[in-house]
């Protein structure tokens, strides 16, 4: 073996150098990398295709997808957004409400209760509204001059209270009224029709069932008051006449020292018959009553101040109702 030369001599007599060897080494992994490449490259064709071999969608497909996102959108709870907006505004409002002190609020409680006091009793909701109202305006004018007065002064705390006066005056002043505890009935306005030619009599109203006794005195449109000897809620009775019998009968058997009934309180109407108390009067409901000296509750009709204050009443007293003339 010669040393140097850089020549390989092998046993079939080729001569291969070193040269040689490394450049078709380099070819062989040159061909190896573009064998690669070529199939990364076809790989990626087929992976990522050419978007002008995409799906193509028909005119009446587009349609059906366009409405088909009308539809999505007709179904949005907007509604809803909108009262949850609404109550999201209404609460950051209650949380940024004024909160006035309770010397301020004192004052103001005394002004109100003093105010109602000035106005006559009988004075309707709409004249004590406008006394309230006309109170409110004149606090609001009263508390903006003094800001105006306090300007340039150094009393801040009084400059404060009379901004968040005029804020709850001005702005608030449902919640203030509530927090004072200030309410007004909402006014009703009773209105009577009456649709009857002029001259015509009014035609007489007959009772449901056999006729009343002349003994039991019968009045349409009355409720008398007494002390209850038999409750109507449970007493019910075929008609008038019935429910005069009743209380007839109840004062031969009442014994001595018990209530004897001289009053009979009758429901006429199918609809039920008012009254100011908790429960539901019913149709033929028979109250048996007793007083020393009876007295009418409500006769014909129920007042208009009456109505203003107990707005479910009726125009017209609904009962029937009669004293009866003592047995001899």
């Amino acid at each position: 073996m010669a040393r140097g030369g850089g020549e390989y001599n092998g046993g079939g007599g080729a001569l291969l150098s070193y040269k040689r060897i490394t450049l078709l080494v380099c070819l062989i992994n040159i061909l190896i990398a573009l064998f690669v490449l070529r199939f990364l490259y076809a790989s990626s064709l087929h992976i990522f295709p050419n978007h002008d071999n995409g799906v193509k969608y028909t005119a009446d497909e587009i349609r059906r997808m366009e409405e088909s996102v009308q539809i999505r959108r007709s179904k949005e709870p907007v509604e809803l957004v909108r009262l949850v907006k609404k109550m999201k505004h209404d609460v950051a409002i209650a949380e940024s409400s004024v909160e006035l002190s309770p010397n301020v609020k004192g004052k103001l409680i005394d002004e109100i209760l003093e105010l109602l006091r000035r106005v006559e009793e009988k004075s309707n909701v709409t004249l004590l509204r406008e006394a309230v109202e006309t109170w409110r305006i004149g606090k609001l004018k009263e508390a903006k001059e003094l800001i105006q007065e306090q300007n340039g002064v150094n009393s801040t705390v009084i400059l404060e209270e009379a901004g968040m006066l005029v804020r709850a005056l001005e702005l608030e002043w449902d919640v203030l009224s509530e927090e004072i505890g200030f309410w007004l009935p909402a006014e009703v306005n009773n209105e009577v029709h009456d649709d009857k030619p002029e001259g015509e009599e009014e035609p007489e109203e007959v009772l449901a069932g056999r006729p009343v006794p002349a003994v039991c005195n019968a009045e349409l449109h009355t409720d008398y008051g007494g002390a209850a000897v038999r409750w109507g809620l449970t007493h019910h009775k075929e008609s008038a006449a019935d429910c005069c019998q009743a209380c007839l009968d109840q004062a031969k058997r009442a014994k001595p020292g018990e209530m004897r009934c001289n009053i009979w309180v009758y429901c006429p109407s199918e609809f039920g018959c008012y009254s100011p108390d908790i429960y539901q009067h019913k149709h033929q409901e028979c109250w048996l009553k007793y007083a020393e000296q009876p007295k009418e509750n409500f006769k014909d009709r129920y007042s208009e101040s009456y109505r203003n204050n107990h707005p479910k009443a009726p125009t017209i007293v609904p009962w029937v109702s009669g004293v009866v003339t003592p047995s001899a």
